[in-house]
């Protein structure tokens, strides 16, 4: 597909086609406002059987088992699941399946820098970093999870209530800005939620009924139907407390439709991450496609943008290359020139560009970056998993993954001391935990005990493990025996997901690799991700506490496994295991890249005002969830959709 070019030219220039991206060019494309979209991945799919196909065909079921460009191969013996070498690929993008492989650049495409701590409860050691992201049209909202949560007033007044982190620019006023956006929001992503639960929940932070839902508004679609997972924490959770504030269920508003609408009313399949199989989910394609029938908005695809031009202070053009086959040489390259200039890339590939465009007089650290805080303070929600069976069945492996969530713990004095998390209450019984339904067959037909039911083990609590105490340790079954026994399994599992707050680190960075590069010769990221604070450790011991008490009051049996001494040295240092008060933590990624160009009050300490506007340079924005100053505790999609849309009021204002 060839650029037009208008007879005005563009009015604005967007890097990438992801939720942000393609919110903003359908809002300008409907104010009548020309708009390019340069997207470094290929084209949205006419049918997504073939993302399917991908998905059902993948040893790795992961988020990122859908996509191009392809994650798994044929396996050696030091690469057992062939994935490609980043050298030789265009648009290639970090994996969850890399994590394991973070000291190898052969296989992951983050560059990190050696393991230097030489004690696994030591601050300074460095980890791999949890989440991946996407490289295709519609962006990283393929694999997103739907979970569509505001912030807290708290979240965005962090330093000056709890003296921790830093405040959104304007602190409690920047939530107050932000409302009328997340309204908004909830129109564009088709939000279901029923409202009074909602407000139940924000009573209980001091939000007021009408700051958050006026009295006219509600939800585009009423609630998803809670599991039998959700109703039995419901019924047991009431008589608990943490730190003083009593735990209660609150449905997960969703962005997939829980009736028939534009798209098909959600089915109950919980392989929302990484693909739903009939769009009832929310992706970023469906504002894309919206903005391109504007006819105003075009978009070029398998166009890297690789350079950032500066005239004065002001961006005057985006040089790209392009390609047509994922490991085929560079068929082109050109310069996309507007009047604004917007970066919608995600928290990795847009510092990444910020920091490749280091050739412009006045800028030699790169574009937007005379505070030296591209690429810093890169954050996550650091998460802790952990697993049990019920007494009775709850039928897991039905319903999207997650419905309901224990949220009443998201703010309190408490964070003065520790950072606050949202417990995720999972549908998939113990596939994110072990890899179910895998792992358990196989213990049952080798005689295995990866599981811990099928052994001699105990669990911390002091409880036997062994699922059927009649059995002998280690049974090999077959015939109805297997079947009866995977089936009291499976419908037993049960999941916790603790999405703990991380602070940020001016030291968790992504720079550029001097050594290795993409096959499109840029240079590839190097990231340096610790988790120092106490505040956030200490989240991860009353997380771990907080299980065992709620899985004692469900009655049910524990199973979070305790991770294996961390490994320091040699060639397969421990990614993500951590030591803190004497005990061993292992923490997964929520999916959620943030920081790396953050919003602020001050030119010194931040890349973007308040408005997502370079401080140097006025005609540049930024989206996504780069801009968040600090994680905060929801989930972050729907806040990303919000500045979106209010980016795009000031976009507007500044073109008239």
């Amino acid at each position: 597909m060839s650029i037009t070019i208008p007879a005005g030219g563009f009015d604005v220039v967007i890097v990438g086609s992801g939720i942000s991206g393609s919110i903003i060019a359908y809002q300008l494309g409907k104010a009548g406002k020309q708009v390019l979209i340069l997207e470094g991945g290929p084209p949205v799919p006419k049918s997504r059987e073939d993302y399917m196909q991908t998905f059902f065909t993948a040893n790795a079921k992961t988020p990122e088992s859908p996509y191009p460009p392809t994650m798994q191969g044929t396996g050696s013996a030091s690469n057992p699941l062939g994935q490609p070498d980043p050298a030789t690929l265009n648009t290639p993008r970090y994996t969850v399946l890399q994590i394991n492989a973070w000291q190898n650049p052969a296989q992951c495409y983050f560059v990190y820098p050696p393991q230097t701590a030489t004690r696994a409860d030591d601050p300074e050691m460095t980890f791999a970093f949890g989440s991946s992201y996407e490289r295709v049209a519609g962006g990283t909202t393929w694999h997103w999870l739907g979970t569509s949560l505001n912030h807290l007033p708290n979240d965005f007044q962090l330093k000056t209530k709890y003296g921790q982190g830093v405040d959104w620019p304007g602190g409690a006023q920047f939530y107050q800005s932000l409302l009328p956006y997340y309204r908004k929001a909830t129109e564009t992503i088709g939000v279901s939620s029923d409202k009074q639960p909602m407000v139940d929940l924000y009573k209980t932070f001091d939000v007021q009924p009408d700051g958050n839902y006026g009295p006219n508004y509600d939800f585009p679609m009423p609630g998803i139907t809670p599991s039998l997972n959700d109703v039995l924490y419901e019924d047991k959770v009431t008589s608990l407390k943490i730190d003083n504030i009593g735990l209660f269920v609150t449905p997960t508003p969703q962005g997939r439709n829980s009736q028939p609408g534009k798209r098909r009313q959600c089915a109950g399949n919980t392989n929302c991450i990484p693909i739903c199989p009939i769009q009832a989910k929310y992706d970023g394609t469906v504002t894309l496609a919206e903005a391109l029938q504007t006819g105003n908005v075009q978009i070029q695809y398998k166009t890297v943008a690789n350079n950032i031009r500066l005239s004065g202070d002001q961006v005057s053009g985006i040089d790209y290359l392009t390609y047509d086959s994922q490991t085929g040489p560079s068929t082109g390259k050109g310069t996309a020139v507007g009047k604004r200039y917007v970066l919608a890339a995600h928290a990795i590939e847009t510092p990444k560009l910020l920091l490749m465009s280091n050739g412009n007089p006045g800028y030699p650290n790169g574009v937007a970056n005379r505070s030296d805080q591209v690429g810093r303070n890169l954050m996550d929600h650091v998460m802790y998993l952990a697993w049990g069976l019920s007494k009775d069945p709850i039928y897991a492996f039905r319903g999207p993954l997650s419905t309901s969530g224990i949220e009443s713990v998201r703010d309190g004095a408490f964070r003065t001391q520790r950072a606050a998390y949202r417990i995720e209450i999972g549908n998939e019984g113990w596939n994110w935990a072990t890899n179910d339904p895998y792992t358990t067959l196989a213990d049952f037909v080798f005689g295995q005990n990866n599981t811990q039911l099928n052994g001699d083990s105990v669990n911390q609590q002091g409880q036997s493990l062994r699922f059927d105490p009649s059995l002998p340790a280690f049974s090999q079954l077959y015939g109805s025996k297997l079947v009866a026994t995977l089936n009291n399994v499976y419908i037993r599992q049960l999941r916790l997901g603790y999405l703990i707050e991380q602070l940020p680190d001016p030291d968790n960075r992504v720079q550029l690799s001097s050594q290795y590069k993409d096959h499109l010769g840029l240079p590839r990221p190097q990231v340096t991700y610790r988790i120092r604070e106490n505040y956030v450790r200490n989240g991860f011991v009353s997380a771990k506490a907080a299980s065992t008490e709620i899985f004692q009051a469900l009655g049910a049996t524990e199973y979070t496994q305790v991770p294996a001494t961390p490994v320091l040295s040699g060639t397969s240092p421990s990614p993500t295991t951590f030591q803190y008060l004497g005990d061993t933590f292992t923490f997964y990624g929520a999916g959620h890249i943030i920081g790396t160009y953050r919003m602020g009050d001050s030119a010194t300490t931040s890349v973007l005002n308040a408005r997502q506007q370079s401080w140097d340079h006025s005609n540049l924005y930024m989206v996504g969830s780069g801009v968040f100053p600090t994680t905060a505790t929801a989930n972050p999609t729907l806040t990303i959709a919000a500045l979106a849309l209010q980016a795009a009021d000031n976009i507007l204002a500044d073109l008239g």
